[in-house]
């Protein structure tokens, strides 16, 4: 008795959704490239930077949150920036979107640490 087992597809060639607003092509040997080269961010000096600390209320059920932007850099660095930041307030928090989240109102804790780190921070609002 002969068995025939099913090859599975691998990921690598189920990549539609990376193609969702491709229009369709008649052209037999037409090959989708992506774009997913995409040469790294290099992180620029802290005294160069430029952050701005401000608190936001919206979309967060009354709650306040201080928001850190205008990092430019890496995720990585970004990452280990939010993570210092949260463990010297004591709080907890998150990294969305380029952004710094810290629970709570430490608008003036936190641009004291950056300034103390070498950044250029503004307090807004």
């Amino acid at each position: 008795m002969t068995t025939f087992a099913k090859k599975e597809p691998h990921m690598s060639d189920n990549d539609w959704k990376s193609r969702l607003g491709v229009v369709f092509s008649t052209n037999p040997d037409f090959k989708y490239e992506t774009g997913g080269d995409e040469s790294p961010v290099e992180t620029i000096p802290a005294e160069k930077q430029r952050l701005i600390v401000s608190i936001d209320r919206r979309n967060r059920g009354g709650k306040q949150v201080t928001l850190v932007k205008g990092f430019v850099g890496s995720e990585e660095d970004l990452l280990a920036l939010g993570k210092t930041l949260k463990s010297k307030c004591g709080v907890g928090g998150s990294v969305k979107e380029g952004e710094i989240i810290i629970q709570g109102d430490f608008r003036d804790r936190i641009v004291t640490l950056l300034r103390s780190m070498g950044y250029n921070a503004k307090r807004s609002n």
